[in-house]
């Protein structure tokens, strides 16, 4: 008897196979792809018992997602929600940007879908689970499944969540450690849904950055009884076995589906074996009843991303985002005045998020602002001293390091395991100059501000996202304590705001930083 789990992580809101970027696209991944490859499997495969999960960040992250939670009706909503419950998952668990445009949105979400949403580790003050189930046993043919659910502890550093009284986050590993002896007791094999990734490689070498984000080494090598991990969060392509327990990371859009299947005896349920594989979502046609379900969404949210915005006089385009982030482009120039102009500072820091949109085409669109700025990021003003500036300026300057030949390139630590292009700052209000040739610690050759140079002791009062402001991203010198206002409006309303002010923008650059080797 064979067991087999199929489950999507990451999806962040990509239904169908589009960035967004382009009208009509066919991309290798999306919701409809995925939700093919698992109804084929299910189909290819009548004997098999078959569970399928969400591993979460599902409601954040795509122009559409963005459009269903701020701008579409309620019949709209439910489609969205109706997409995933196409799909037919037996379970889902809750990921970190599930919290990103409130706990009110997501219980709405939660309460349109089907799937039973398990998640253990995140609990009240009496450590009661908080949001859905902390565990389901599913009995299918004679099996008894016990599935639990977990999530990030890092989820704690976005946005909307410190706000929450009644909110804690415990270990996924001591989570584990309570729940699964249970599970063993009650079930015949036992599931862990995860969204979180592998602070360890297979070796056991630490790769992670952030202490305590993924526990998916030591959840199996200290929770023993866990028979499949389902992981996630860091959008990695993984499948493979650890300490003779099978799992996945099926990467993010739903561009692979991940399978664990477990050959079960019969008459006692031992498992005999197991795999761990990727099922590609790239040669695959679209589901017809994912994509009949975002219908009422996809013709109110095209002509809400085409709708011209501003005209431009200049240019807010740059054709490489890796050399945008070595000198200042106008469009990064752009987002910098808005933010100064929203927060009333004159020195602000933004990153260049990802590397598939390239700025503003004229005339600006709102297709343009969601796919250069993809999060929904609130700002804050902390006020610091020209130290810590300096200071955030070096860990900005990790994001560097230099080839053997000397040439700047993207330091492998913000590559892998997972791309972090959103922990590099770049700034306006102050010039500067990073060495990337110096030690780490005295990269920061050049720092001026109003012309003369930056001293230690100097208030500066600086925007930023609510994420950076509060240490997210490695930036200790930035925390709660130092924030002196916030807006809670969102990054794409307020440059949207921005332009109904002002209809025409001048493209202007002043070059106040470069990265040198």
């Amino acid at each position: 008897m064979k067991l087999t789990i199929l489950a999507t992580s990451d999806t962040h809101g990509f239904i169908p196979p589009t960035n967004f970027v382009e009208l009509e696209e066919n991309k290798p991944y999306g919701l409809e792809k995925a939700s093919s490859v698992i109804s084929q499997y299910k189909a290819e495969h009548p004997d098999e018992i078959v569970i399928t999960v969400d591993n979460g960040d599902f409601l954040e992250g795509s122009p559409l997602a963005y459009f269903t939670a701020k701008r579409a009706r309620p019949i709209q909503r439910e489609s969205f929600t109706d997409a995933y419950n196409q799909v037919h998952y037996d379970v889902g668990t809750i990921g970190n940007h599930e919290f990103d445009f409130g706990l009110n949105y997501l219980e709405d979400a939660m309460a349109n879908s089907d799937r039973q949403f398990l998640c253990a580790n995140i609990v009240d003050n009496d450590e009661n689970p908080l949001i859905g189930e902390p565990y389901q046993i599913i009995q299918r043919a004679g099996i008894k499944i016990g599935i639990l659910g977990l999530t990030t502890t890092s989820a704690r550093k976005w946005k909307n969540i410190n706000q929450l009284n009644n909110f804690h986050l415990l270990s996924a590993v001591k989570t584990a450690q309570r729940y699964v002896p249970y599970l063993q007791k009650h079930a015949d094999v036992v599931i862990v849904v995860y969204h979180g990734g592998f602070e360890r490689d297979t070796s056991g070498t630490w790769t992670d950055i952030t202490p305590g984000e993924n526990e998916g080494y030591a959840l199996l090598e200290q929770v023993p009884g866990i028979d499949a991990l389902i992981t996630g969060h860091q959008h990695r392509k993984l499948a493979g076995e650890l300490f003779g327990v099978p799992y996945i990371q099926p990467g993010h859009r739903g561009e692979f589906v991940g399978k664990i299947s477990l050959e079960l005896e019969k008459q006692t349920s031992f498992i005999l074996e197991n795999s761990a594989e990727l099922l590609p979502c790239t040669d695959v046609d679209i589901d017809p009843n994912v994509a009949a379900s975002i219908q009422p969404l996809k013709h109110t949210l095209e002509e809400w991303l085409d709708q011209p915005l501003a005209k431009i006089v200049g240019d807010l385009t740059f054709s490489d985002p890796n050399a945008a982030r070595k000198s200042e482009t106008a469009f990064i120039e752009f987002i910098q005045r808005v933010q100064m102009a929203a927060m009333h500072t004159d020195i602000s820091a933004t990153a260049l998020y990802n590397n598939e949109a390239h700025g503003f085409e004229n005339p600006i669109t709102m297709r343009n602002v969601i796919t250069n700025y993809v999060y929904p990021n609130s700002l804050a003003v902390v006020k610091v001293t020209g130290e810590d500036l300096r200071a955030a300026l070096e860990v900005s300057a990790q994001y560097f390091s230099l080839d053997d030949a000397g040439k700047v390139i993207v330091n492998p630590r913000f590559m892998f395991p997972k791309h972090r292009f959103y922990n590099y700052d770049m700034y306006e209000g102050v010039d500067y100059t990073l060495d990337i040739s110096k030690p780490v610690g005295q990269r920061v050759t050049e720092l001026k501000y109003h012309g003369a140079d930056l001293m230690d002791d100097e208030v500066l009062e600086i925007a930023l996202n609510k994420y950076r402001a509060t240490g997210g991203g490695h930036y200790p010198m930035f925390d709660e304590s130092k924030i002196v206002r916030t807006n809670p409006t969102i990054m794409s309303q307020l440059i949207f705001e921005y332009l109904k002010v002002n209809p025409v923008v001048v493209a202007t650059n002043n070059h106040n930083f470069k990265v040198i080797g």
